[in-house]
């Protein structure tokens, strides 16, 4: 295991907002709100993630159950058992981030060109540009060791954190305790995604103990994700990798690092060199069996014979595809959807983040700064 290097000003950050007496306080009457408030709007939770939350909760150890959870937790994870309870003694039940995590109350219908102007315009792309031109030569090294085009990782480190400039304002150990341990009931997953953080807080204490890092200083989503890239911890733990050479792995202030590591990530769930993400494709109303090709959502299923059988036109090279696609739908609010056949490669995007309009934000914001690159 190579050790893990953090981002200074992150740690420097984490001073001014301890959980010191005043938080406490603060905490205190934050625990007196309602949280079981209806979730928020889109509108509401974009501003209330851009808030540097670890002044608003309570101990986390006001719940007796994380103690013992604790105790048991460093049994099993070999940790220091006063290290794990001083940590976790130390955190922060955070109610923004329980009203985050939950679906907005009044779901608005999906709108493809509304969330792709969030990603494809002029500030994301001419920082693209940037950071290409900038690490232009380990992007390159990158794309011939795993083979994932450096379009694609730029389109990736683009969309999480706009090359960096915004990897999260919550405290780690204070986002990932709130989920393990307060997830709200009224999310329709509420058993698997409060195991899920649950598994993610182990994976964080054993990475910041092994590595010697301040569990406390840490910053990143409100979900816990880190750095250029937001990995999850057990993504960390799983795919990153020291591509500076360096001897540490630093998600936070080495590029060359997120960059290897989102190419570690894109081959080890079978990204396929050369394959494109995705074709056009043009279906006949009335002629299409939407039904069937719909069934499988974004998981390729159909041969390039059967796809068209089924009344998905395809053309050109798409013709000649030998691998399974997918019909992938993106809703354009009271317009009629559009549609493109997705690859092995789409689905790959989409195990980064479980979205079509993700995976296709991605891929569009790599062709734009790719053509911006390209230009003389």
């Amino acid at each position: 295991m190579l050790p893990l290097a953090w981002l200074g000003k992150a740690q420097a950050q984490s001073t001014k907002n301890s959980p010191d007496k005043p938080a406490r306080q603060a905490g205190t009457k934050a625990k007196k709100k309602n949280t079981q408030a209806k979730p928020p709007s889109a509108a509401q939770r974009q501003r209330l993630a851009r808030k540097t939350a670890a002044t608003v909760g309570v101990p986390l150890t006001e719940n007796p159950e994380v103690s013992l959870w604790a105790q048991d937790a460093a049994t099993r994870l070999q940790l220091d058992p006063a290290w794990v309870q001083q940590t976790l003694a130390l955190a922060q039940r955070l109610p923004v981030v329980e009203k985050l995590v939950l679906p907005p109350a009044s779901p608005v219908a999906k709108d493809w060109g509304a969330y792709r102007a969030r990603f494809i315009e002029p500030v994301r792309i001419q920082a693209g540009q940037r950071f290409w031109r900038q690490h232009q030569a380990t992007l390159a090294r990158a794309e011939r060791k795993y083979g994932v085009p450096a379009a694609i990782i730029v389109g990736i480190i683009g969309v999480e954190t706009l090359y960096g400039q915004n990897t999260g304002n919550f405290r780690v150990v204070d986002a990932l305790g709130t989920l393990a341990f307060h997830f709200p009931l009224a999310h329709p997953r509420a058993a698997d995604r409060q195991a899920f953080f649950r598994s993610e807080l182990e994976q964080f204490l054993l990475l910041t103990s092994r590595s010697g890092a301040d569990p406390l200083a840490i910053r990143g989503s409100y979900a816990g994700a880190l750095g250029l890239p937001q990995f999850m911890p057990s993504s960390w733990a799983k795919f990153a990798v020291d591509f500076d050479g360096d001897g540490r792995i630093d998600l936070f202030g080495s590029p060359a690092d997120a960059i290897g590591s989102v190419a570690n990530y894109f081959k080890a769930f079978q990204w396929r060199t050369g394959m494109p993400t995705h074709y056009p494709v043009t279906l006949t109303p009335g002629q299409t069996d939407m039904d069937t090709l719909m069934a499988p959502d974004i998981l390729p299923t159909f041969s390039v014979p059967s796809f068209v059988a089924k009344g998905a036109a395809l053309e050109g090279a798409a013709l000649n595809h030998s691998g399974p696609l997918a019909l992938i739908e993106l809703r354009n609010g009271p317009n009629a959807p559009s549609y493109v056949a997705g690859t092995e490669n789409f689905y790959v995007i989409t195990r980064y983040n479980w979205s079509s309009y993700y995976a296709m934000a991605v891929i569009e914001l790599a062709e734009a700064v790719g053509r911006e690159m390209n230009k003389p």
